[in-house]
């Protein structure tokens, strides 16, 4: 007889259990440009958002394809694409994350060459406000 279940009346006797792990991480200190220590949850996600809002995707192998957002290519355009293409863009890029829920509450500020989008990033550690401003 085997070890592993072979039918479906098997698997009832089998419990899974799902634990969150600490989603732990490097805590950079973005203005001195090293890591101080380690950081987790709310933190994290806070770091994760300026990191993906701020890596240009496809741009570096290092990081998978879906990680990153795609502003580069808004030079250009006119501002009223490129807020709309901003919210659509950093929402899909964002929420990649799985800690991350939803965005809302967005604010558009044209420039003269450039436009800053501010908005809520909700996640499971609570609210966090973040901003974007892309040159266009």
């Amino acid at each position: 007889m085997g070890l592993l279940p072979t039918t479906g009346d098997d698997l009832d006797l089998v419990r899974f259990q799902i634990a969150t792990q600490p989603g732990y991480t490097h805590n950079l200190d973005i203005d001195q440009q090293r890591v101080r220590g380690t950081t987790d949850e709310r933190d994290a996600v806070l770091q994760a958002v300026y990191l993906i809002l701020n890596v240009e995707r496809y741009a570096y192998p290092i990081y998978s394809r879906n990680y990153g957002s795609e502003l580069a290519d808004l030079i250009g355009k006119p501002k009223d694409y490129a807020m709309s293409e901003m919210k659509r863009r950093i929402t899909e890029a964002l929420l990649q994350d799985d800690r991350i829920t939803s965005l809302s509450d967005w604010e558009f500020e044209p420039g003269r060459k450039s436009v800053r989008a501010s908005f809520v990033v909700h996640t499971i550690y609570g609210d966090v406000e973040a901003s974007k401003e892309v040159d266009i």
